[in-house]
């Protein structure tokens, strides 16, 4: 039987993150995924301002920038004809809230893995593909994992990173409570398209009753465009994922011809729904990404919202394993990042039915652990950066501050107003007018 300290199921962008915040802190973790690849697809295909942040602390901002692409503006089509742009995102100040990100960074979702998964390989680790969970059974000392071929897996600890449909939830009894945010269906999939500009974002409204919305989106470094095809409910997409049915579609609803498809790849259907587990922690199996919550793709928050679960969890994960955190810690998990899914989610389900505009909430930077046990605020008149805020990027000492913070341990940053003790995933534990305290609160947390 093969032993690990984690084990990760699913190797999205969720599972390859937090592989690669395990590897870089020495834990033994070993990432499975069922398929015989990484799945394919543009799917999620915007990263945040905020995951961009972490991905720089990962390793893998760089590679990230020269494999994407900003956003495009807008473009409404009437009648074969360019009517006007739309802005897609709210515009935001340069160094809004301490930031060098200020807009989203479009890489498709295939990619973004293949990123991940090179980084997680230069760290030491790697993918057993064609391992389907089967069953997953666990006691006071670890869980035991069972797949469809090859032998049982035991670890200390099991993270649930395989999908909305996950196969760990299910297995644990675990709920998901939601809704259905639009009735409608759509179709996405990845095409090859000339004498379409890839300047713009396309944009074709419906054409009248019983037809949907279609958008035509270049996918920044690839010669590929997303199609996202609305239409009513009750339609059987199924027919419409071939190659023909794809063309046909563009073609119905766009001024483009069947052959100005020159090449279809990946499709897909879905319906867009919102929904959140009942609970991110079961014994010593953990939920994370869409296992824990399902978003509609309308707000740009779900992979981001994932991220984050990771990087929340990494550093957690890797102080209790390495005995310097009680085992405890584990619970800040679920009461830190369970809320803040909660919220994204109902951000995304606003966005999805034109409530709400993707500006600066959906930029993740202002999200914060206030309200966390693990949060400390001893300062009688706290100004500026608080206790479980987000530390922002910016100049000290003729440094970036970033750069003090990079890496998998705590920092000590003194600010005028005070000293903060900043956590691994950049948000601030404790904060005092001095260090006295500091001492005691690190024994707590085990920092």
């Amino acid at each position: 039987m093969r032993q690990t300290d984690v084990l990760i199921v699913g190797a999205g962008p969720t599972g390859l993150a937090l592989g690669i915040d395990l590897a870089r802190r020495g834990v033994d973790a070993l990432v499975v995924e069922r398929g015989a690849t990484l799945a394919p697809g543009s799917r999620g295909k915007g990263l945040q301002p905020r995951t961009l942040e972490v991905y720089e602390d990962l390793g893998v901002l760089d590679a990230v920038l020269a494999a994407g692409g900003p956003y495009p503006v807008g473009m409404i089509w009437q009648d074969g004809k360019q009517a006007g742009e739309h802005e897609m995102f709210d515009p935001a100040e340069d160094g809004e809230e301490g930031s060098r990100f200020t807009v989203p960074w479009m890489i498709p979702q295939w990619r973004n893995q293949e990123i991940l998964r090179a980084r997680l390989a230069e760290l030491g680790g790697g993918i057993a593909f064609g391992h389907e969970l089967t069953g997953i059974e666990q006691d006071a000392e670890g869980v035991t994992a069972h797949f469809a071929s090859g032998g049982p897996v035991r670890a200390r600890y099991a993270v649930a990173a395989d999908g909305g449909r996950s196969t760990v939830r299910r297995a644990l009894g675990i709920g998901m409570t939601g809704e259905t945010v639009d009735p409608d269906p759509l179709l996405v999939a990845d095409v090859r398209i000339r004498g379409l500009e890839r300047t713009w974002w396309h944009v074709f409204p419906p054409a009248g009753e019983g037809t949907g919305f279609l958008a035509l989106c270049p996918l920044a470094g690839t010669e590929d465009f997303q199609l996202v095809a609305q239409f009513p409910d009750g339609t059987d997409l199924e027919p419409l994922l071939s190659p023909a049915g794809v063309r046909a579609v563009i073609a119905e609803r766009t001024h483009l011809g069947p052959g100005d498809v020159t090449e279809v790849g990946w499709s897909s259907n879905f319906r867009p729904r919102a929904a959140l587990a009942d609970r991110f922690r079961a014994g010593r199996v953990l939920l994370a990404g869409d296992a824990a919550h399902v978003h509609s793709p309308a707000g740009g928050q779900g992979l981001n919202t994932s991220v984050q679960d990771a990087y929340n969890l990494g550093w957690k994960l890797g102080a209790v394993l390495g005995g310097r955190a009680p085992e405890s810690l584990l619970d800040t998990y679920e009461e830190e990042r369970r809320p803040n899914a909660a919220a994204m989610l109902g951000l995304s389900t606003a966005i999805h039915r034109g409530e709400a505009r993707r500006g600066a909430k959906t930029r993740q930077l202002g999200l914060d652990y206030r309200a966390s046990s693990l949060t400390e605020e001893t300062r009688r008149t706290p100004g500026g950066v608080r206790a479980g805020d987000r530390l922002p990027d910016r100049t000290l000492d003729g440094a970036r501050l970033f750069d003090r913070l990079r890496g998998p341990d705590w920092t000590v940053v003194t600010l005028d107003e005070g000293v903060l003790l900043v956590r691994p995933d950049g948000y601030v534990g404790w904060a005092g007018e001095t260090e006295t305290g500091m001492a005691d609160y690190r024994a707590r947390v085990g920092c």
